[in-house]
């Protein structure tokens, strides 16, 4: 599974460090960041977890494993 953020919400989460870096933010901005940033970590997060259930590796024996669907079905944080 890829999720993907949309670049303007990425240019966002930017902006509103800088904001907070020069002149700080409103409490609206502020939950905002954080809405931003969960759904950036999330993002992350998901192609991360994609990516690690793709992993094949081969057996000495010469069989090969998927990682995905040895371990992938465990869980998702």
């Amino acid at each position: 599974m890829v999720i993907f953020m949309d670049e303007s919400r990425i240019s966002r989460i930017n902006e509103l460090y800088h904001k907070s870096q020069a002149e700080g933010l409103t409490e609206d901005e502020k939950k905002e960041q954080a809405v931003l940033r969960s759904e950036y970590i999330a993002a992350i997060r998901g192609n991360l977890r994609g990516q690690l259930n793709n992993i094949s590796i081969q057996e000495p024996d010469g069989s090969v494993t998927n990682l995905g669907e040895k371990y992938g079905s465990k869980g998702t944080h």
